[in-house]
């Protein structure tokens, strides 16, 4: 199985932002099908909660950033799904490059369907392996 090429910068964000990785990858059952979501990750909160979060890495460094978006989405979708079967206190998260989300997701239609699906967003400064902001 191929990484993603932020693959590694979203795993040292993460880990600098305070949380351990504990799948790399992280598998899901999609009926018969299996799927593997790029990382999972846990923490302590203030509570001694255990959060815990799964996340997809997507570069959108292709020829289109809408079909790079759609596959990303579809993707997103079902690996959802399918942990909500598996762990359902288990967050799902897309992490996108900033450059990407600071450009992208200023269209207005882009931030409905963002909305509408309740996708939740972590952003990445690509350049200093930093956790940018969450977006719940």
């Amino acid at each position: 199985m191929a990484k993603d090429f932020y693959h590694d910068t979203v795993k040292q964000a993460l880990q600098t932002d305070g949380w351990q990785i504990t799948h790399d990858p992280y598998l899901v059952e999609l009926g018969k099908l299996r799927g593997f979501i790029d990382l999972g990750a846990e923490t302590l909160g203030a509570q001694k909660d255990t959060q815990k979060i799964a996340v997809e890495i997507k570069n959108f460094i292709g020829l289109s950033d809408l079909n790079e978006f759609k596959n990303a989405l579809g993707q997103y979708l079902l690996y959802q799904l399918a942990l909500s079967k598996k762990e359902p206190d288990r967050v799902l998260f897309l992490a996108v490059p900033k450059s990407f989300y600071q450009d992208f997701f200023q269209d207005a239609f882009l931030r409905e369907v963002v909305e509408l699906y309740h996708l939740k967003i972590v952003v990445f400064d690509e350049l200093s392996s930093q956790i940018d902001q969450w977006n719940a």
